[in-house]
C-alpha cells in the first residue's frame, strides 16, 4: 500500500501498531471482539487524512483511543514524535492538542448551557491566564471563525435554538477553544441535512488550511472523502486495507471492499458542482 512521508519538524499525530479487543462474555463462555488490528497512520500539521468504512469497521474506536477515551491493548499513540501522555498535566496537555468534533452535534452540547458557556469553559480549563473579559472575546473570535455571526447574537442562544448545521459549527468553534493543532471528526455531518453538509465540510476544510491542522475526518463516504482529503486510508473488519494519495485510492481502487464503497457513493462530478455550488454561497475561494 502507498505511504506518504511526513518532513521532519513537521508537527504530527502518530497511531502506531494500535489494537483493540473487546472481551464478551455470555454466561460462563467468553469471545474476543477485534476491533481494531495493528493499525498505524501518522496525520501531518495542514493535512487531512480519511479513514473510510462502514459501520462496524472500527472507526470509532479508533477515534476513541486517539481521544484517550479508550485504552489500545496494545501499540502507543505518538504527538511530535514522543508518547502521548496517559495522566495529569502530560494528559491535559495532550487534550489541548488534540479535539475531537462528535457526530451528533446535539448529543454533544448541554441543552442547558448557552452557546458562550459552550465555548468559554474550555477557555478557561486550558488558558487560566485569561481574564474574564478576554474569554469572552476570545469565544466571540471563535464564533466568527466558524462563520455564526453576529457572534453577540448566538453567544447568549441555547443549542435548541440553533440549526443542525449551525450546531456543528459551535462544536467545531469549542473544539478550537483549548488551541487544538489535531482535530479528530467523527462523521461530522452524517446527522446534517444534505443542503449543508458541504458547507461545514467546507468550513473545516477552510480551518485546516488557515490554521495548519492535521485533521483525522472519518466517514463512511468515499466521495466527501475525496474532495476534502489529502490521503486516504480504508478500514475493513478493523484493518487498513488501502491506503494512498485521495485521487489514486478513488480512481484506482485494488481492494474490493474499496470497489464496494465507491459503488454506494455518489457521482463524484455532481459532488464537486454542489461542493463550488457551496464555496460560492458562502463566499469562499
Amino acid at each position: 500500500m502507498t505511504t506518504t512521508h511526513t518532513p521532519v519538524g513537521v508537527p504530527t499525530l502518530e497511531a502506531r501498531n494500535l489494537v483493540k479487543d473487546f472481551h464478551l462474555r455470555s454466561g460462563l463462555k467468553t469471545t474476543t471482539l477485534h476491533a481494531v488490528k495493528d493499525v498505524s497512520f501518522t496525520i501531518a500539521a495542514g493535512k487531512t487524512v480519511a479513514l473510510v468504512g462502514e459501520s462496524g469497521s472500527g472507526k470509532s474506536t479508533i477515534a476513541r483511543m486517539l481521544m484517550k477515551l479508550e485504552t489500545p491493548t496494545r501499540g502507543e499513540i505518538l504527538l511530535d514524535g514522543k508518547p502521548s501522555g496517559t495522566r495529569g498535566n502530560a494528559l491535559a496537555r495532550y487534550r489541548s492538542d488534540v479535539q475531537m468534533v462528535f457526530q451528533d452535534p446535539f448529543a454533544s452540547l448541554n441543552p442547558f448551557h448557552t452557546i458562550a458557556h459552550h465555548l468559554e469553559r474550555p477557555l478557561r480549563l486550558h488558558h487560566p491566564e485569561l481574564s474574564g473579559v478576554q474569554v469572552r472575546e476570545r469565544a466571540l473570535e471563535l464564533l466568527d471563525r466558524v462563520k455564526l455571526t453576529p457572534a453577540a447574537g448566538f453567544a447568549d442562544r441555547r443549542p435548541h435554538e440553533l440549526s443542525g448545521g449551525q450546531r456543528q459549527r459551535v462544536a467545531i468553534a469549542r473544539a478550537l477553544a483549548p488551541g487544538a493543532r489535531f482535530i479528530v471528526a467523527d462523521e461530522p455531518v452524517s446527522m446534517l441535512d444534505v443542503s449543508i453538509r458541504l458547507g461545514v465540510l467546507n468550513l473545516l476544510a477552510d480551518l485546516q488550511r488557515e490554521e495548519n491542522l492535521g485533521v483525522l475526518y472519518i466517514t463512511h463516504d468515499l466521495a466527501t472523502a475525496r474532495h476534502f482529503s489529502d490521503e486516504i486510508m480504508v478500514l475493513y473488519h478493523g484493518d487498513v486495507v488501502e491506503r494512498g494519495p485521495a485521487d489514486e485510492v478513488i480512481l484506482n481502487p485494488r481492494h474490493e471492499y474499496t470497489k464496494t464503497l465507491l459503488g454506494a457513493a455518489p457521482e463524484p462530478d455532481n459532488l464537486g458542482r454542489l461542493r463550488d455550488e457551496v464555496r460560492q454561497e458562502l463566499g469562499s475561494t
